[in-house]
């Protein structure tokens, strides 16, 4: 199974057109000590690092890149931190399409080898997802290149590729079929915030085809050093901001608005609120999943989690909720932060006697 078992709610895509790798209908798994450690009995994460590059990201280029097919399109044009290009880059590859993307200057070199691999072009920007005049001054850029008639331009966000975005309702579709009662809350990090305001949209229509009695809260979590969104959203705000990022959590160093405004009114609207955690703390979490929960996330992959467990800590959180943190990415495609997790461990070379004494 695919995304395309839910098409009638995607983007119309014509049959013929669509590519696919076999993305979405990724595992549902209970928590079995990072939630009872804060009081919480029903805390779930949709793991979706089985995805065919490794992320939810497969689920919009799926989308993107089949609309391109429909068009004839011979150019993808993109940004990214990583998981986006990645995806694009992988999809590109099955349709024949080219791809160039330009990179934001801290994404991690495991994701450039990966988008190199697919084959893509890439060029990598000083400042681009740190400094926001600069950012902006990068999608000016690529929106002109894109204006070529053989060219598109894919950016996970509503605000450029709404089409794509489509793809990212079945996170909702799928975690609605597969929650053991009614979603209490569903956690998701933001950069540009185009995952929360998609899983927003995503049970929103559910519930306008009768098949969702309510709507479960969406909550906004996000770096401190990149409070764009979660920030305003739990101040009772109306607007995202702009921001100089100083997170070091690649994947949401999004200093630019982008879907924040969206965001914040899809969560005023279902309950959520935001949640703002510091860059330490998600790689805690991260660490916690891998040896608490066998989960193996990047530090992206690891805030809502983050999130849920701090919001928890601080009473905000009904301890028989039925809560589900998205898990976004794999931390193969992070090794600096796999290098981080494993400092605390070593694998010495050693000798069959010392192995005999060392079991004894």
């Amino acid at each position: 199974m695919t995304i395309w078992s839910w098409s009638e709610y995607l983007a119309p895509i014509p049959a013929e057109s669509r590519v696919t790798l076999g993305e979405g209908h990724t595992p549902l798994v209970r928590s079995r000590r990072l939630g009872p450690s804060v009081g919480l009995k029903n805390l779930y994460f949709k793991v979706e690092t089985g995805n065919p590059s490794g992320s939810y990201k497969d689920r919009f280029a799926v989308v993107a890149v089949s609309d391109m097919v429909a068009q004839g399109k011979t150019t993808c044009i993109a940004t990214s931190s990583g998981n986006t290009g990645a995806a694009l880059a992988a999809y590109c590859a099955v349709a024949g399409i080219a791809c160039e993307i330009a990179i934001v200057e801290g994404a991690p070199m495991g994701k450039l080898k990966q988008m190199l691999a697919y084959g893509a072009t890439l060029y990598r920007i000083q400042g681009f997802g740190i400094d926001s005049r600069i950012s902006g001054q990068v999608f000016d850029c690529l929106k002109a290149r894109s204006a070529q008639p053989n060219a598109s331009l894919q950016i996970s966000a509503f605000a450029y590729s709404p089409v794509g975005m489509t793809g990212v309702y079945s996170l909702s579709f799928e975690l609605a079929q597969q929650a053991p009662t009614a979603w209490d809350h569903v956690f998701c990090m933001a950069g540009g915030g185009g995952l929360v305001w998609a899983v927003a949209k995503g049970f929103e229509i559910l519930q306008s085809a009768g098949q969702l009695a309510r709507l479960p809260r969406v909550e906004c979590v996000q770096p401190e050093g990149n409070n764009t969104i979660a920030g305003p959203l739990r101040a009772g705000q109306n607007a995202a901001h702009a921001v100089e990022c100083t997170s070091k959590i690649s994947g949401l160093q999004v200093p630019n608005v982008i879907d924040g405004d969206g965001v914040i009114a899809a969560c005023r609207k279902n309950g959520g609120t935001g949640h703002v955690v510091a860059d330490e703390f998600i790689w805690q979490t991260q660490r916690r999943l891998a040896r608490e929960e066998g989960i193996f996330s990047e530090p992206a992959g690891a805030t809502a989690v983050a999130g849920c467990l701090q919001a928890a800590a601080n009473g905000e959180l009904d301890p028989d909720a039925e809560i589900c943190c998205l898990v976004s990415g794999s931390a193969f495609k992070d090794p600096t932060s796999m290098d981080a997790m494993a400092a605390d461990r070593d694998c010495p070379l050693i000798d069959v006697a010392e192995l005999e004494r060392r079991l004894a």
